[in-house]
């Protein structure tokens, strides 16, 4: 990356369940004007605008947006599952970076339904055909839904080759519950031990319970970027940029590997980890907070390894020293993560944004990394796409 993109303003809604919430638009509007008036910008000053959601008809963005002011820039709709958010991000940045706009804003949004995760479309070929192929062949349990099976899948993989074990996920889920008690902006915020968590209804014996996944959530979150010229012409808050970033699609070896944990995308974790290391000359090892993808806790343990946090197998020791929390070598998702904060699938790249501006600013309030000056984002959609992003305070 050349010219050097600040993230100038976050807005973020608090998390609700499904029917509890505000409707999109208006979930969306007040991300959007939490962010402006974080950056000091007004609504006009933005050039181009990306709005990522699931689950909506075509322009919800404009909808969106348009409940803030109609002022006839490119709006994008973007849809990248569950890495959504990010993605919306990535194109804004890149808009900025490469000089095309000095100001573009990234929304991500989502009005979710009570339930498991299901498709809308079944009169078509459905873009998981080949990996619900994978999976039936691999795990089967068809009376177990296709999102639990991916990833309770990819967490027995783990089992199976390392030795991890159910207390392990017990632990990520029980610290994602210490950390959300000190996040207003969380939808859980009881505090839960890993004996709550083993003893919470058994969803798949011996590989998941139900406290192990992340609620259907709705919400909404925004970025506003900008040139860090345009930062300094008009006084703008330069103290979070945007160091590296990369996306990464499927490989060939999410199906010719035969294993779970790369059809759910560890290697896709683990090639734009590498890349962003290399943009940047940013070691793993320099990064003091971590906001990653914890859809399931399965998912957090895998992705350890594949962001590089800790070596390959080397995911139980890593939770058992305490090296994923405060006091640790990486506190990972000081927010409470999916698991205890929510995952409105639009949002979640956006509301890491948040989390992590806030803690390189040192302005994280009861969530605070002490001395944070590097800051790794993973945000992860099956389908696919893994979008990671490197920050520094300035």
């Amino acid at each position: 990356m050349s010219a050097h993109v600040m993230v100038a303003g976050v807005g973020m809604t608090k998390f609700a369940k499904p029917g509890q919430n505000e409707p999109y638009t208006e979930m969306g509007a007040a991300a959007v004007r939490d962010a402006l008036q974080d950056a000091g910008l007004p609504y006009d000053a933005v050039q181009q605008a990306y709005a990522g959601y699931v689950y909506g008809d075509s322009t919800c963005g404009q909808a969106a947006l348009y409940k803030v002011g109609m002022t006839g820039i490119p709006v994008m709709n973007v849809n990248n599952n569950c890495s959504t958010g990010s993605t919306a991000l990535f194109m804004a940045r890149q808009a900025v970076e490469s000089g095309v706009v000095d100001v573009a804003l990234a929304l991500g949004f989502e009005h979710m339904k009570p339930g498991a995760l299901t498709s809308h479309w079944d009169d078509r070929p459905s873009p998981f055909d080949a990996f619900d192929a994978e999976t039936d062949d691999l795990v089967g349990q068809p009376e177990i839904p296709l999102a639990l099976r991916y990833f309770g899948g990819a967490g027995k993989s783990h089992m199976e080759k390392y030795g991890s074990s159910m207390l392990d996920l017990a632990r990520i889920r029980a610290k994602a519950s210490r950390h959300a008690v000190n996040n207003p902006l969380a939808l859980f915020r009881n505090e839960l031990s890993p004996e709550d968590v083993l003893e919470s209804p058994t969803i798949w014996g011996g590989v998941m319970t139900r406290l192990m996944a992340c609620p259907p959530t709705c919400g909404a979150a925004a970025a506003v970027v900008v040139s860090e010229a345009y930062a300094k012409k008009h006084g703008l808050n330069t103290n979070v940029r945007i160091a590296g970033q990369a996306m990464t699609t499927d490989y060939a070896s999410t199906f010719d590997a035969h294993d779970m944990m790369k059809v759910v995308g560890y290697d896709m974790t683990a090639a734009a980890s590498k890349q962003v290391q290399e943009q940047t000359g940013i070691g793993i090892e320099d990064v003091d907070v971590v906001e990653l993808h914890d859809c399931f806790a399965h998912n957090e343990m895998i992705t350890y390894e594949g962001l590089g946090l800790c070596p390959e197998g080397g995911a139980s020791k890593f939770i058992a020293d305490g090296d994923n929390t405060y006091g640790g070598k990486y506190v990972t998702n000081p927010s409470g993560g999916l698991l205890s904060k929510g995952h409105p699938l639009g949002a979640t790249g956006l509301a890491q944004c948040y989390e992590l501006t806030r803690q390189l600013r040192g302005t994280a309030g009861s969530t605070q990394v002490e001395g944070a000056r590097t800051a790794l984002q993973h945000n992860l959609g099956l389908g696919g796409a893994c979008v990671v992003t490197m920050y520094q305070a300035q």
